[in-house]
């Protein structure tokens, strides 16, 4: 089947990542998946052209508002993946709301990344307005990690302006790319603070360059901080070796959708601290998969608990392990959304 695929493919985001995936799941099953930018594609009438042009058979748009609006009224069957955003922030814009919802009535079946979110998607579209019973499925992240067996952690503390010995250090890691709504500086004072308490405890802030303006706002910002690094953007492979010798892995951010960098964390059996928001809440179990803090202050008390208590570390890093392997397997979410374009492929048959 050949398949539309729209999301906002911006570079070093969630989205765009997770676009890149699912493609390669329907395109592991046969079909012919054409990925493109939502930003890019801002009129009806371009979408209708490039639906005749490539002799395209049905649709898929990851993001209810930024992608799903733009398939609507053109005839072939879709599906929507909700992003994060959509349901987080945009839903609280009466008309974008609005528009969501007539999506969801022409969409054929809708995913969401966790319980949470199929729930609040159900809360703010009753079931009168659309028919859930088509397909709505919890959807899976598939997480696999691959550390770079060649990376130094050495080089990368010096590289990172950290000159004392691995063995004395606590390292967090906050792995981000460089935009507001990942709130890269919600922890840097409180985190300065408790480093002048504290030389060995370093926060190092690795992320892409993705806002340019707020990327430089954060860099002034770093280097008046102590005991805070900024790192640009790294190979995977080595990003996945650097998790797995930090200390611990840290989200700060306003609004996720699902967070790969946690799951990430809790695949190569390193702690999690994570911002009590909605969709790290929905992954991190406080206590037991990770802990969640809800201020800076909090999150040093949270930080300063897990470093003098090494029973704790070891059962949250055992428990989130066992449950990203349980839950979040690549191959599951391979079948998932082969399973799930098959129902459109009985759209069309019908």
């Amino acid at each position: 089947m050949r398949l539309l695929f729209l999301a906002v493919l911006r570079r070093h985001t969630g989205n765009a990542v997770t676009a890149e995936r699912v493609r390669d799941h329907l395109e592991a099953a046969g079909h012919v998946c054409i990925l493109k930018d939502a930003s890019d594609l801002e009129s009806s009438s371009e979408i209708a052209k490039l639906i005749e042009a490539e002799s395209l058979e049905a649709a898929l748009a990851l993001h209810l508002y930024r992608g799903g609006r733009l398939l609507q009224g053109h005839g072939i069957p879709f599906g929507i993946i909700f992003g994060g955003t959509d349901l987080n922030e945009d839903v609280n814009h009466g008309e974008k709301k609005k528009v969501m919802g007539k999506v969801l009535e022409e969409a054929r079946f809708a995913v969401a990344f966790t319980e949470s979110m199929k729930e609040m998607a159900q809360t703010q579209w009753k079931a009168r307005q659309i028919s859930w019973a088509v397909t709505c499925a919890a959807g899976r992240t598939g997480i696999m990690t691959g550390p770079n067996s060649a990376f130094n952690w050495n080089t990368f503390l010096r590289q990172s302006g950290i000159n004392q010995s691995a063995d004395n250090l606590h390292i967090f890691l906050l792995v981000c790319g460089l935009r507001q709504v990942k709130d890269p500086l919600y922890l840097v004072d409180a985190f300065s603070e408790w480093h002048r308490e504290e030389p060995n405890v370093y926060m190092v802030i690795v992320g892409p360059e993705v806002d340019p303006v707020f990327t430089r706002e954060v860099g002034a910002r770093v280097k008046r901080a102590a005991g805070v690094r900024l790192i640009r953007e790294m190979p995977q492979g080595d990003l996945h070796a650097a998790l797995k010798n930090c200390f611990a892995v840290v989200n700060s951010s306003v609004s996720e959708g699902m967070s790969a960098a946690i799951l990430e964390a809790m695949d190569l059996e390193v702690p999690v601290l994570a911002r009590n928001i909605p969709g790290n809440a929905a992954v991190v179990k406080h206590e037991v998969t990770g802990l969640l803090f809800s201020d800076p202050q909090e999150f040093v008390q949270l930080a300063k608990r897990l470093v003098s208590d090494p029973a704790l570390e070891r059962e949250i890093v055992a428990n989130g392990r066992e449950y990203v392997r349980a839950r979040h397997s690549w191959q599951a979410e391979r079948c998932t959304y082969q399973n799930l374009i098959r129902t459109l492929e009985g759209s069309i048959q019908d």
